[in-house]
């Protein structure tokens, strides 16, 4: 298979079709094999997949420090070949705790040298601050990384989980490449004003939550029993009333992926990728068995009988619950 690229908007580099999301390899969604995730990143990398991202808050560093071990263990010519995307700016507690967002330039800078060392590198391909920071202007943080690119310690600039407004003052600050944000078949809010915007201005939407926590992957199902530290635990959308409505349309899915031949994680997949070749949709495999199945979805061509197909099955809206806890949604701009 040989992986097709797509241009991370009009500043940045070209990447893979598909990127790996490297969270659930230390954080959030239960107990992770460290072997199996090097593994994966190492199968990621050999099959072409160029786009790495993490976050420097991801386990508090230990998911930065396993991509840096999986650079440094891979070989040469695909170590070369990776780019890193890393989200900055959460503040978390020695008991996980969440304590907010910090987007100083002075703490931008800081971020950066931490997360420089552990990922064993010498610049970041792509540098975000994760939410935005309510008492720092997006002009001071977003000026602080053009600082880091000026520098040569970051390449590119981007954004993660902001509204246009912010995305407008972002980029009349400096080149924006890339909005990183959730969009799947079951959270298609940025169609309506984010992403007129980004293609306005010339930014690439990396796409995460392709297969909403792996809730439309066609592999979850209703008995299954979530362990301490799982995020899904608290999930709306995997609570109750709202699970059991969001599987129903899991199998309504099903059906269609059955007819194709494909898995219902592929469909969902090739759904995103066809929204726009300025779409890089990110997967979260943490085992090369769920990496494969992924890549699968590059040979997946979905005709216009079976996007509308999809559209009739899991029209715009039609999920139970919200993507987030109430807390965290308060985070984010719409």
């Amino acid at each position: 298979m040989t992986m097709r690229t797509r241009p991370l908007g009009t500043t940045g580099p070209q990447v893979s079709a598909l990127g790996l999301g490297c969270m659930g390899m230390s954080a959030l969604y239960g107990e992770a094999d460290r072997a199996e995730s090097i593994a994966t990143i190492h199968a990621a990398l050999e099959a072409g997949v160029t786009l790495l991202d993490t976050g420097d808050f991801y386990a508090m560093g230990h998911n930065e420090m396993l991509i840096g071990e999986a650079l440094r263990t891979a070989p040469a010519a695909r170590r070369e070949q990776a780019l890193t995307s890393v989200k900055f700016g959460a503040l978390r507690g020695p008991d996980g705790s969440w304590l907010g967002y910090d987007g100083r330039p002075a703490a931008v800078k800081s971020f950066a040298a931490y997360s420089l060392q552990r990922l064993g590198v010498d610049h970041i391909d792509v540098y975000r601050i994760a939410r935005l920071d309510p008492d720092v202007p997006i002009e001071d943080t977003v000026g602080a990384i053009a600082e880091l690119v000026e520098k040569g310690y970051v390449r590119h600039i981007g954004l993660s989980e902001v509204g246009a407004q912010t995305i407008r003052r972002a980029a009349a600050t400096a080149p924006i490449s890339d909005l990183q944000i959730e969009y799947s078949l079951i959270s298609r809010g940025i169609e309506d004003e984010i992403l007129p915007t980004t293609r306005e201005l010339g930014i690439a939407v990396t796409a995460y939550g392709v297969l909403s926590r792996g809730l439309i992957s066609g592999h979850f199902t209703a008995e299954r029993q979530l362990g301490p530290g799982d995020f899904r635990a608290m999930s709306p959308r995997f609570q109750g009333d709202n699970l059991r409505h969001n599987l129903n349309l899991v199998e309504a899915l099903r059906k269609i992926a059955e007819q194709k031949g494909v898995s219902v994680a592929q469909i969902a997949i090739a759904w995103v990728l066809s929204r726009g070749e300025d779409i890089v949709p990110l997967v979260g495999a943490r085992r090369r068995d769920r990496l494969t199945e992924a890549l699968g979805a590059l040979g997946v061509t979905l005709e216009p009988t079976d996007l509308a197909a999809i559209e009739e099955a899991v029209p715009a809206g039609a999920a139970a619950g919200d993507r987030y806890p109430a807390a965290q949604m308060a985070h984010l701009e719409s």
